[in-house]
C-alpha cells in the first residue's frame, strides 16, 4: 500500500522503458511481476540500458539455477547490492558476461571497494605464489611478503595454460567490484532507491585501477618466474633481479578501466653469467602473460623503441639518457614509477633518471621539440572525428595532459613542488605554486575529471579501449551514456541533451586552456597585481615564453611589460586581451616578430579609442590580426602605418569586410581623391596613402585565404593603374594651373607591359610601361601644336611623374620601368603613334613583338591608348601567324635567358621566376603558342597568361592535362613569389632552404608553418610537371621520364 492507502501498481513494460518482445516473460521468470517487486522494477528502469540489464539478470538467474533464491533475497533486502548489480548489468556487456560465466561471484558485489593489498593477495593466491628465492643474498631485501599483500618478486606454483584462466577470472572480478561501486555512485532511481549511493571520486577510481594493474603485473611476473626458473621440486633460485617500471597513466597512478600499460624493465645479475638472457626471458614472459590475461603490456617506450633491448641494466639506462635520449623520452620519464618486481632496483632507476627529466628544458632543441610534440596532438585524427574523440580531438584529454606536462618541464627544474606524476595532482601543484590561476586551474581539474568520467563509461560497455563518443545520430547510444554518467532529464531537455551541453562547455574551456595555463600567468607577472596575488617571477615567465616558441624571451617579456604594465585603463584591457592574442600568435610562423608588430601597432593606434574595444568585443578581429602580424612583416608594416585597416578585419552582413569593396571602386576613389590638390606632390602623397591602405587590404585578404591568386594579381594591377592615372592627371593639372588653364599640348596614354599589361602583378612587381603621346588637334588648342614641342612637353610630364613616384618613402616602392620601349634604355621616353609604328615595322626585333603580346592600355587618354593597341595588333598578331625564323629566334632568346639571367648561386629548382617550370618558362610557352595561333583564334589575343591558357584549353590547341599542369604551376609559383615578398618585405624570387624562413614563406602561402617541407615538395612537383610540358611544347622535345 502507498502512504495514501492506495494499492501499488506494477508499472507496465513500456513505462519501464523495456522494448524487447520477451520483456514481460523475463520479468515473470525473475518473479519481478508483482507489487512486491515495484522498487526492483523502478531500479531496473533507471539502468543505462534496461533491456540489457534485464537480459543479463535473466541469464544470471538461469546460471545460478537452484541457488538464485539467495541472490533474489539479497537484491530485495540490500539496496546497495541491488543498485550495484543493476547499474553494472545495464552499463557493461562485458562485465555482465563475466558475471554470468561466474555466477557465484555475485557475492563479491556485496563487498566494499577492493584495497591494493587485497587485490595483490587475490591474484597471487589464484596461482599459489610465494616469495621468490635468489641465488645469492641481496644488498637490499626484496619487498615480496609471505602475506602476498605487497608488490615484489614472487614465484607462481601454477604456470602455463592453467594459470591464465585463473588470473583472468580474478582480475575481471576485482575490476567488476570497482566498476560496480563507481557506476552505483552515478545511478539515480527516484522510486527505486531510498538514498543515493556514495560517489566514488575520479582519483579514487584511478588509484584502484592502477593498484589492480600493479597487482596484475606482479602476478604476471610470478608466472614468468615459475616458467623460467621452474616450480616445485624443479625450482631454481633466481639469478637476476628484475624491476618493472610503469610509465604513462599507470606510472602516474591514473589508469583507465581499459588501457595499455607502458613499462620498461631494469635488471641486474645475481651471480650468473646468463643473467641478461634470463632477465630478457622473464620480461618477455611477463609481457605475454599480462597481455593474455589483463591488458596490453607495451614496452615500446624503452630506449630505441622496438629495436632496442627489452631489458637493460641501470647503468645502461643512465648512459642512454645522458647521451642519446630525445625530449619526448624525458617527457615519458615524467611519469616513471617503480611498479613491481625488485623494487629497490626500481627505486634506483627513479633516483638516477628522475633528475635528468628536469634538465631537459636546458637543451638547445627543447623549444622545437616541444612545439613538434604539441602539433602531434591532433595528428592522425580525421577532421570529422575531432569532435567525437575524447583523447586526441579538439578540447581533449591530451590537450590538458600535454599542457600540464609542458609547464612541469619548464618550471619543475627549479620548483620541486611541481614534480607530481598525475595530471590532476600536477595541475593542483601548479595552482598552489602560482603558475596557473586558482579559478582557472580548479575549473580545468573539474573539466578534466568530467572528460575522464565519460571516457570510463565509454570503455565499460564492451570492456575495450575506446575514446570515441557516439555519432550524433545515435540517440540510443547518447541516452545510454548520459544515464550511466549520472545525467537526468531537466525540463524539456533529455539526459542526452544535458550530457551534450556539459561536454561542449567542458571542451570549449579545455580548448582555451593554453590561454589560461600559459599566457594569463605571464601577464600577471608584468601587470600591476596585488601583493597577495601569486605570479610568475620574471625568470619563470621567460622560461615559459621560450617553451611557447618565442626565440628571444627577454625581448618578448619586454614587449609584454610595455603593453600591460601600469594601472591605466588601456594597460588593464591589454592584460585581459594579451593571453588570447599570444595564444593565437604562438600558432604563427614568427611569434617574436608578431608580438613586436602588435606592440608597434598598439603604439600607432594609441589615440584610437576603438582599437582595443574592437579587439575586446570582436574576437575574430584579434585572431585574424595576430595571424597577419606573426606571418607577414610586409603586411604588418602597412597596417602599422594605416591602423584603420584593422576595422576591415571584422565581418559585415555579407561576409568579411575585406571583401566589401571592388577593385574598380578602390580605383575610382583613389583617382578622385587627388583631384582637389593642385600640388602634384600632395596629390601623389594622397595616392600613396590610399595605395597603402589598399595594399594592406589585399595582403590581409590573401594571408587569410579570402581571395585567390588571380584576384590578388588583378587587385594589385588595378591599384597600380589607378596610381599611374592619378599621378599623370596631377602633373597635367599642375602644368595647366601654372599656365593659366591652357590646353595641354599633347594627349598621353600609358601602355602597361609585362605583368601589368596582363593584370597579373605581384606584391613585389614594378610597373613595366610605355608612354604614347599625340599632339593636341587644332580644335583642341588655339594654335597648331608642333609634334616636336608636344613630345618635349609630354617627356617633361613623364619625367616629372617618374621622379615623383620614385621618391623614397616608407611604403613599398613605386618603380616605373621603361626598359621595354623601343631601343631600350637608350630610346626616347615618349613617342608618337607614327614613331612607334615606324620603329616596329622597320626595326622591331622578335622579342619586342613578343613583349607586345602583353601590352594593354592602363592610364591616360583612352582614345590614344585604343589607337596604339589597334596599331600594334598587326605586328604581334601577323596574318598567317609567326614564321619559323621568328620561332627559332624566340627559342634562342629563351636559351640565353636560361643561361645568363639566373643570378649567381641561385638554385634553378626553387627560383620562382627563372627556375625550372617556373613563371618565365610558362609565360614564354604561352606567348609562343599565342604568336603561332592568335591569327586564326582571335580569342587568344589576350595579354593575361591565365586567360590565354583558358583559351588554349577551350580551343584544344593544348591538351587539358597540359593546361592544368601549366596553370597549377603558374599559380603556385606566383603564390610563392608573393609570399616571399610578404615575408621578406622586398622582391625576392628564390625560395629559401628548409628551415625557419621557409616555414614563414609556407605560412604566407596558406600552409601550416610545420608543413614547410611538404610545401616545398608540392612546389617542386608542380614545377617539375610544368617543365615537362614546356620541354614538349616550347622546345619541341619528345616526352621523357626526366621530370617524373
Amino acid at each position: 500500500m502507498t502512504q495514501q492507502g492506495h494499492p501499488r501498481r506494477v508499472p507496465s513494460v513500456a513505462t519501464l522503458g523495456l522494448t524487447r518482445s520477451t520483456a514481460a516473460e523475463d520479468l515473470q521468470f525473475l518473479g519481478w511481476d508483482s507489487t512486491e517487486s515495484t522498487e526492483l522494477l523502478w531500479c531496473l528502469a533507471a539502468a543505462g540500458d534496461p533491456d540489457l540489464a534485464l537480459n543479463n539478470l535473466v541469464r544470471l538467474y538461469a546460471a545460478l539455477d537452484g541457488e538464485s533464491a539467495d541472490l533474489d533475497r539479497a537484491v530485495r533486502d540490500e539496496e546497495a547490492l541491488r543498485v550495484r548489480l543493476i547499474a553494472l548489468l545495464g552499463a557493461s556487456t562485458a562485465l555482465g558476461d563475466h558475471l554470468v560465466a561466474h555466477p557465484e561471484q555475485w557475492r563479491e558485489l556485496k563487498k566494499p571497494l577492493p584495497e591494493p593489498a587485497e587485490m595483490n593477495r587475490a591474484l597471487l593466491e589464484s596461482i599459489e605464489a610465494c616469495p621468490a628465492e635468489y641465488a645469492e643474498p641481496l644488498a637490499r631485501p626484496d619487498t615480496a611478503s609471505d602475506a602476498l599483500d605487497t608488490p615484489g618478486t614472487y614465484r607462481a606454483g601454477i604456470v602455463g595454460g592453467e594459470a591464465k584462466p585463473r588470473l583472468r577470472e580474478t582480475y575481471r572480478t576485482l575490476m567488476m567490484r570497482i566498476a560496480a561501486h563507481d557506476l552505483a555512485g552515478t545511478f539515480h532511481s527516484r522510486k527505486g532507491q531510498t538514498a543515493p549511493q556514495p560517489t566514488v571520486p575520479f582519483t579514487d577510481v584511478t588509484r584502484r585501477t592502477t593498484a589492480l594493474a600493479d597487482a596484475a603485473l606482479t602476478a604476471a611476473l610470478a608466472v614468468a618466474c615459475g616458467t623460467v626458473y621452474g616450480t616445485g621440486d624443479d625450482a631454481e633460485p633466481l639469478t637476476t633481479t628484475l624491476a618493472v617500471i610503469a610509465l604513462g597513466k599507470c606510472g602516474a597512478g591514473e589508469l583507465n578501466y581499459i588501457s595499455d600499460v607502458d613499462v620498461v624493465f631494469v635488471a641486474e645479475a645475481v651471480g650468473d653469467n646468463r643473467a641478461q638472457t634470463r632477465a630478457t626471458r622473464l620480461a618477455s614472459e611477463t609481457i605475454q602473460v599480462g597481455t593474455a590475461c589483463f591488458f596490453e603490456v607495451d614496452a615500446n617506450l624503452r630506449p630505441e623503441g622496438k629495436s632496442g633491448a627489452l631489458v637493460r641494466t641501470l647503468d645502461s639506462y643512465v648512459a642512454y639518457y645522458q647521451r642519446w635520449a630525445e625530449t619526448w623520452e624525458f617527457q615519458a620519464l615524467l611519469k616513471a614509477r617503480a611498479q613491481t618486481g625488485y623494487l629497490p632496483l626500481g627505486e634506483g632507476y627513479e633516483d638516477q633518471l628522475g633528475p635528468m627529466v628536469w634538465q631537459a628544458s636546458e637543451r638547445d632543441s627543447f623549444v622545437e621539440d616541444v612545439q613538434r610534440m604539441r602539433r602531434r596532438v591532433l595528428d592522425n585524427v580525421p577532421k570529422d572525428m575531432q569532435e567525437r574523440e575524447l583523447k586526441l580531438g579538439t578540447g581533449s584529454l591530451r590537450d590538458v595532459e600535454f599542457a600540464v606536462q609542458l609547464l612541469q618541464l619548464v618550471h619543475g627544474r627549479s620548483d620541486e613542488s611541481l614534480r607530481e606524476p598525475s595530471t590532476v595532482g600536477a595541475l593542483a601543484a601548479l595552482v598552489a605554486a602560482g603558475y596557473v590561476g586558482r579559478e582557472d586551474g580548479n575549473q580545468l581539474i573539474a573539466d578534466y575529471e568530467f572528460l575522464r568520467l565519460v571516457e570510463h563509461r565509454l570503455q565499460l560497455e564492451r570492456f575495450r579501449r575506446t575514446h570515441t563518443m557516439p555519432d550524433n545520430a545515435d540517440r540510443e547510444g547518447w541516452a545510454w551514456l548520459a544515464t550511466i554518467a549520472g545525467f537526468t532529464p531537466e525540463g524539456m531537455r533529455s539526459a542526452a541533451d544535458e550530457l551534450a551541453a556539459k561536454l561542449k562547455r567542458a571542451r570549449l574551456r579545455v580548448t582555451d586552456l593554453h590561454s589560461k595555463l600559459f599566457y594569463r600567468p605571464l601577464l600577471n607577472s608584468v601587470a600591476g597585481m596585488s601583493e597577495a596575488e601569486q605570479k610568475l617571477s620574471p625568470h619563470a615567465a621567460k622560461l615559459q615564453l621560450a617553451a611557447l616558441g618565442y626565440g628571444d624571451p627577454d625581448r618578448a617579456f619586454e614587449h609584454l611589460s610595455s603593453l600591460a604594465a601600469g594601472s591605466s585603463r588601456k594597460a588593464r584591457i591589454q592584460s585581459i586581451l594579451l593571453p588570447t592574442l599570444m595564444e593565437w600568435l604562438s600558432a604563427t610562423a614568427d611569434p617574436d616578430a608578431g608580438l613586436l608588430n602588435y606592440r608597434k601597432l598598439s603604439e600607432a593606434a594609441l589615440d584610437r579609442t576603438w582599437f582595443l574595444r574592437t579587439l575586446r568585443d570582436e574576437g575574430i578581429v584579434g585572431q585574424r590580426l595576430m595571424h597577419i602580424l606573426g606571418t607577414s612583416p610586409y603586411a604588418a608594416s602597412l597596417i602599422i602605418a594605416a591602423p584603420d585597416v584593422v576595422k576591415l578585419l571584422s565581418d559585415g552582413s555579407d561576409g568579411p569586410k575585406l571583401l566589401g569593396t571592388t577593385a574598380e571602386q578602390v580605383s575610382s576613389a583613389l583617382v578622385n581623391s587627388t583631384r582637389r590638390h593642385l600640388d602634384p606632390a600632395k596629390a601623389v602623397a594622397i595616392a600613396r596613402s590610399l595605395r597603402r591602405v589598399e595594399l594592406a587590404r589585399i595582403a590581409a585578404a590573401d594571408l587569410l585565404g579570402f581571395i585567390s591568386v588571380r584576384q590578388v594579381c588583378e587587385h594589385l594591377s588595378t591599384v597600380w593603374n589607378a596610381v599611374l592615372e592619378a599621378a599623370l592627371r596631377a602633373e597635367v593639372r599642375a602644368w595647366r594651373h601654372a599656365h593659366g588653364d591652357a590646353r595641354p599640348p599633347a594627349r598621353i596614354a600609358v601602355i602597361g607591359m609585362g605583368r601589368l599589361g596582363g593584370k597579373e602583378l605581384g606584391f613585389g612587381s614594378d610597373a613595366d610601361v610605355m608612354f604614347v603621346a599625340e599632339p593636341a588637334s587644332s580644335d583642341e588648342a588655339t594654335d597648331g601644336i608642333d609634334s616636336g614641342e608636344a613630345l618635349k612637353w609630354a617627356t617633361r610630364i613623364v619625367d616629372s611623374l617618374r621622379r615623383r613616384l620614385s621618391t623614397p618613402s616608407g611604403d613599398p616602392p613605386l618603380e616605373v620601368d621603361l626598359g621595354l620601349r623601343p631601343e631600350g634604355r637608350s630610346g626616347a621616353v615618349v613617342r608618337t603613334l607614327d614613331s612607334y609604328e615606324r620603329y616596329y615595322s622597320q626595326w622591331g626585333e622578335p622579342w619586342e613583338m613578343q613583349a607586345l603580346l602583353r601590352a594593354s592600355f592602363v592610364a591616360g587618354d583612352a582614345a590614344v591608348g585604343k589607337k596604339f593597341i589597334e596599331m600594334i595588333d598587326r605586328f604581334r598578331y601577323p596574318d598567317g601567324g609567326t614564321d619559323d625564323d621568328t620561332i627559332r629566334s624566340i627559342r634562342r632568346m629563351k636559351a640565353r635567358v636560361d643561361n645568363e639571367r639566373l643570378p649567381r648561386g641561385a638554385d634553378r629548382n626553387t627560383h620562382t621566376k627563372l627556375g625550372r617550370g617556373a613563371l618565365t618558362d610558362i609565360e614564354w610557352t604561352v606567348q609562343l603558342l599565342t604568336m603561332m595561333h592568335a591569327h586564326s583564334h582571335p580569342a587568344l589575343r589576350e595579354p593575361s597568361t591565365l586567360k590565354a591558357l583558358d583559351v588554349l584549353e577551350e580551343t584544344e590547341l593544348l591538351s587539358r592535362e597540359a593546361c592544368t599542369l601549366l596553370r597549377d604551376a603558374w599559380l603556385m609559383a606566383t603564390k610563392a613569389r608573393n609570399a616571399l615578398v610578404l615575408v621578406r618585405g622586398k622582391r625576392v624570387d628564390q625560395l629559401p632552404q628548409p628551415g625557419h624562413q621557409l616555414a614563414q614563406v609556407a605560412a604566407a602561402s596558406g600552409w601550416d608553418p610545420s608543413e614547410n617541407q611538404q610545401f616545398l615538395e608540392a612546389y617542386l612537383k608542380a614545377t617539375r610537371h610544368a617543365r615537362r610540358v614546356v620541354d614538349e611544347v616550347f622546345w619541341g622535345e619528345p616526352e621523357s621520364f626526366e621530370h617524373d
